[in-house]
């Protein structure tokens, strides 16, 4: 009995990936907005590099240091009033890294959320509702127990109505039923959760290349300035840990999160081996009745 399941899945996995597809688009969009001359104010830099100057010295011998204007998508974001806010700040002096780490952010929220309402729907009373199937199945039979099943949405209902269903087989029957039924349940319960577990380990290899390849240009910015302060130095080093940052911040409730909703599903596992317990040790009673 499939009733139970619905095409959440599928509609959020859609999201994802139309999402996924628009914030990877995103860097080439300003990139090309940058080749056309439009949204661009100043100097062209690499993200990743805004921060540094090309130092030289002014009369009174100090390094001024001079911070390059953005062009493009980064250059429009950083003009409306969540690119002057702390956190857009932060994700414009990340670079180009930080649209990979926004995707991975998107793609992890959309599953956990998908995975969420699904658990939380299948999340029955086991106790209840197997009481009401034996009940039932004792004094009404076999029939009218399978109905009640069909009343109940979630793995649980499933796993007892295909045992109902091969009931006048014999019990052996019952249980290969339950078993297969169980295995195709467990798959239900636990499709997406690849997704979650993807996020929670990509995210932070996503922030440590972006903090490496800030290195990189920060040395490369250092290795090009005739004087260096250290302020240059420490200006290039924080924004190139902005990324790495980021990246375990997303990882971090990622990993509670899939750690929770295994546990909750090893809770429905327990729950459907007890139940069908039961209901295969009343379909044997019935027939040595």
């Amino acid at each position: 009995m499939a009733r139970h399941r619905t095409s959440s899945h599928a509609v959020f996995s859609l999201l994802a990936v139309c999402v996924f597809a628009l914030v990877i688009a995103a860097p080439a969009i300003g990139r090309a907005q940058a080749r056309t001359g439009s949204n661009i104010e100043g100097i062209m830099a690499t993200p990743d590099s805004l921060a540094f100057a090309s130092g030289f010295q002014d009369s009174a011998g100090e390094v001024p240091v001079v911070v390059l204007k953005r062009g493009g998508l980064m250059g429009l974001i950083e003009k409306t009033p969540l690119g002057k806010s702390g956190a857009g700040e932060l994700f414009i002096k990340g670079g180009t890294f930080m649209w990979w780490l926004l995707t991975t952010t998107i793609i992890g929220l959309v599953f956990m959320i998908e995975r969420l309402w699904t658990l939380n729907r299948a999340a029955v009373n086991s106790r209840k509702l197997i009481g009401t199937v034996i009940t039932t199945l004792r004094n009404d039979g076999v029939q009218a127990a399978s109905e009640e099943c069909q009343k109940v949405r979630g793995p649980i209902a499933a796993i007892l109505y295909s045992g109902l269903q091969k009931a006048d087989r014999g019990p052996e029957a019952v249980e290969k039923a339950i078993t297969t039924a169980g295995t195709i349940e467990m798959a239900f319960l636990e499709r997406g959760l690849i997704w979650i577990a993807s996020v929670s380990t990509v995210a932070p290899l996503i922030g440590f290349l972006g903090t490496v390849s800030g290195m990189i240009n920060a040395f490369e910015a250092i290795a090009s300035s005739d004087t260096v302060n250290a302020q240059l130095v420490a200006s290039g080093i924080s924004e190139a840990l902005i990324t790495t940052a980021a990246g375990l911040i997303i990882a971090l409730p990622a990993s509670m999160s899939f750690n929770w909703f295994v546990q909750r599903i090893d809770r429905f596992v327990i729950e459907m081996e007890e139940a069908t317990a039961e209901l295969v040790e009343e379909l044997v009673r019935q027939q040595h009745a």
